[in-house]
């Protein structure tokens, strides 16, 4: 293992988000002569930091001073800019590299397979978060919210309540962050007074985290308005919250059981929590969204004494302008790469990529983050995720069973076909100009929103050669 330790050793990763540099910074600690390349599509990097995190939660986006420092690692690299499918295949990773680590998360949403999804007014909390996050992806997303009254968030998870607070907060409590200059002009003009929240299981099972609502509940003119009878426990939630319920939910549930007597409150605007709900029809007039029929739900114990919903004869109907599914995101395949079309990840054994479920290992193939294990966790979930796969990589390694490349540097040919790659002094270049153009307009950071400007201003950055 030590003479192999001192060979070279090159590894390649496919994303460039929490997943992507978790993994890098295993494979620097583990100790071997090894050099890691991390390919974005896009031309800056940090997935779902830069591009998922809430502008208002600055203090989560922090996590990018440890990357930095993983970054500084003499064996890294970004290429960013390089499209896998377009400007490289997997055969010419394999190519390249002795190992290649897919971490490119999940980028599309799950859907609610009812009937009315496709009326106009129906949005994915995905491409709302992107949008207001000036991803590239959803820049050009409509959302009318200046007509829109009482909009509907399905999902009663951390997105579904970082859309609610951005919808119902003053758009002087983000206008200082980075949230992209043209969502704030839309929010300038939303006329969004109440936000329902609709989840199909209990109060004791809600997704959020206590911090998310609480901070909701902090917002000077939003009440917090829940039904006594939906946040009362039932005796089989309440037996399950007593033995298997975490900390944070019990503090959720003691926090709605708090705001029940408070009833609608006095303030303007409204963050209505329901559950034991869920939607089995979008209704519509002129193609676009008018009202979301409601069935209600009982809880039952599983197998293993966990509480389920179960649908139960009792229908409502809701009136609303919008609605945003907020039911988890989904991953997308890649060109070359084994797909779980059911799953919606890469198919694999502890982080080792299978051609299929069942399948034969494909040897030299790993994967890490969401496209692993689906979109579940907080940021941290994946350091302990990227280190278990990065401990397959090194048996691996030990056994000698990894890709045998048989070619010099990628960005050689990258180079003859015709790539911009932006490296990590790029980067750097316009992480710098973006912060001083913030300040500039009295905000944290300017994002630029499409990868074509993201381009321009890079080059305009980049150092002259001698003699040009």
């Amino acid at each position: 293992m030590d003479a192999a330790q001192n060979e070279a050793w090159n590894v390649a990763v496919v994303g460039s988000g929490p997943s992507a540099f978790y993994a890098a910074e295993a494979l620097f600690k583990s100790g071997g002569n090894v050099r890691v390349d991390l390919f974005d599509r896009l031309p800056v990097p940090f997935g779902l930091v830069r591009g998922g995190v809430a502008p208002d939660h600055q203090n989560i986006k922090g996590v990018v001073k440890v990357y930095d420092k993983i970054a500084a690692n003499p064996g890294f690299r970004f290429l960013g800019n390089v499209r896998i499918g377009r400007d490289l295949a997997i055969a010419d990773l394999a190519a390249h590299y002795h190992q290649i680590v897919y971490a490119f998360g999940c980028e599309s949403d799950q859907k609610l397979g009812v009937a009315g999804e496709e009326l106009a007014g129906v949005h994915s909390a995905t491409e709302f978060v992107g949008w207001y996050n000036a991803h590239p992806d959803h820049r050009d997303r409509k959302f009318d919210l200046a007509r829109a009254k009482r909009v509907a968030i399905v999902g009663n998870g951390n997105v579904a309540m970082d859309v609610a607070r951005v919808l119902l907060a003053s758009p002087e409590h983000l206008a200082t962050t980075d949230i992209a200059d043209y969502a704030l002009d839309a929010l300038r003009r939303n006329g969004v007074r109440e936000v329902i929240l609709l989840g199909r299981r209990g109060p004791a099972q809600a997704a959020f985290s206590p911090k998310e609502i609480e901070e909701i509940a902090e917002l000077p003119d939003v009440d917090v308005v829940v039904s006594p009878a939906e946040v009362a426990l039932d005796p089989l939630s309440a037996a399950w919250l007593e033995k298997d319920g975490a900390r944070s939910q019990q503090r959720n549930v003691k926090f709605l059981q708090e705001r029940a007597p408070a009833g609608e409150g006095q303030r303007p605007k409204k963050l209505r929590c329901r559950f034991l709900v869920g939607p089995t029809e979008l209704q519509g007039e002129g193609g676009r969204l008018r009202r979301v029929r409601l069935q209600h739900m009982a809880l039952v114990a599983d197998t293993d004494g966990t509480p389920r919903p179960k649908a139960i004869d009792r229908f409502e109907d809701v009136e609303v302008d919008l609605l945003f599914k907020a039911i988890g995101y989904r991953g997308v395949p890649v060109d070359g790469v084994p797909f779980d079309d059911k799953k919606g990840i890469v198919p694999n054994v502890d982080g080792r990529v299978v051609e299929k479920n069942g399948g034969a290992v494909r040897a030299g193939h790993y994967c890490v983050g969401w496209c692993k294990r689906g979109p579940t966790g907080l940021i941290g979930t994946n350091s302990l995720d990227a280190k278990a796969t990065v401990e397959a990589m090194l048996v691996d390694r030990a056994a000698g069973t990894m890709l045998r490349p048989d070619r010099a540097d990628v960005t050689t040919l990258l180079a003859g076909r015709g790539v911009d790659i932006v490296d990590w002094a790029d980067w750097k270049r316009l992480d710098a100009w973006e912060q001083e153009k913030g300040r500039e307009k009295g905000k944290l950071r300017h994002k630029l929103a499409t990868i074509e400007s993201m381009l321009q201003t890079i080059r305009t950055l980049r150092p002259r050669r001698a003699g040009s």
